[in-house]
Order: structure tokens, then C-alpha cells, then sequence
């Protein structure tokens, strides 16, 4: 098991961005997008298996987004119990994009490896992401249709 914590604001995978060289298209990441995965990539190095994850696995992902300056005080003290949580934008989704592209050859081969993802969302006046990723265990926890 590994787990490791990226401390400061989140910052979910922004749209990729084209440009054209010599009639070219070339397609690359937002400025910031691009810096918080190198941020990211390195606290995951510092937390590194001495042989890349093989085989299935499973991530747990809790991000803590910024308490709002708007919040009065009752609201931020629910937000930081976990009773008030962030229901805007940018959604999930994106957050762990960029966290599991980051550990790309860090921690595992590939990103498809990750086969059950569970992420979490909430305010805290310390922003950050904590991250858990397990080999799955042996089991059919398949869902009948």
C-alpha cells in the first residue's frame, strides 16, 4: 500500500490546448495543469515502490478544495467537520486525471492499471490531496446486471 499527501490547492486537468508550428498541430497541457503534475510526481516519487505496481489496483483519492472566503464562521466550521461539501466545479473526474497521469511510471506502468477508483470531495482550510493505491485484492466483486 502507498499512500502519500500533494499539500497546497488542487488543481483539476484543464482542457489540452492546440497550437500550430511550421503548419503543424501540436497539442499540450495548460500551464498550470502541467505544473501541479509535476508537483505531484514528485511527492509520489518520494513515496515509490522499488519495482513499479504491477497488475489491477486500487486508488483512493480525497481532495480538499479551499474553504470559500464567503463562508461565515458556523459555515466554514461545518465545511471543515465534513458537513458542507463542494458541489461546484471542476468535478471529480478531472482532479484524478491529473493525479493519475502524474504517477505514470512513478508508482505504476500505466494508469489503466487503476480498476476501482474511489474519490472524495470536501473543504478544509488546508488544502491538499490525500492519495492510497493498493493492489486489488483476489476477489469477483462483479456487479450482475
Amino acid at each position: 500500500m502507498i499512500t502519500f499527501t500533494v499539500y497546497g490547492e488542487p488543481v483539476a486537468q484543464g482542457r489540452p490546448r492546440a497550437s500550430t508550428v511550421h503548419g503543424k498541430v501540436r497539442m499540450y497541457d495548460p500551464a498550470k495543469s502541467k505544473d501541479f503534475k509535476k508537483y505531484v510526481r514528485l511527492v509520489a516519487s518520494q513515496h515509490r515502490p522499488t519495482l513499479l505496481l504491477e497488475g489491477p489496483l486500487k486508488m483512493h483519492v480525497v481532495i480538499y478544495k479551499p474553504s470559500l472566503k464567503s463562508f461565515s464562521k458556523k459555515k466554514a466550521a461545518a465545511a471543515e467537520r465534513g458537513e458542507l461539501r463542494p458541489i461546484t466545479k471542476p468535478d471529480v473526474d478531472n482532479y484524478v486525471k491529473a493525479i493519475k497521469d502524474a504517477c505514470n511510471k512513478v508508482i505504476w506502468n500505466d494508469d489503466s492499471q487503476v480498476v476501482d477508483l474511489y474519490i472524495s470531495k470536501y473543504y478544509s482550510a488546508t488544502p491538499r490531496v490525500e492519495v492510497l493505491v493498493e493492489p486489488l485484492e483476489k476477489q469477483n466483486t462483479q456487479l450482475s446486471m
